[in-house]
């Protein structure tokens, strides 16, 4: 659930409908994902799960699966 709502965050937030997620995708695998669309898409994620993340759980979100895990433990 958590990975196909964060599919279509990554979709909106890039404008690209044809984004597909992956455990290991990381910002190498999207043409635009920048530091400005990064800051977007948190903001995004934010909203969207009514969660709030820590400077630090950013920055050890490596790929799109730590974002789950982070996502999904966060909503506990």
């Amino acid at each position: 659930m958590v990975k196909k709502q964060l599919q279509e965050i990554f979709r909106d937030v890039f404008d690209d409908g044809s984004i597909e997620l992956f455990d290991e995708m990381t910002s190498e695998d999207v043409e635009d994902w920048d530091s400005l669309s990064h800051m977007t898409l948190i903001g995004e994620i934010e909203r969207v799960f009514a969660i709030e993340l820590t400077t630090d759980e950013i920055l050890k979100a490596k790929n799109v699966g730590e974002f789950v895990r982070v996502i999904e433990k966060k909503m506990k």
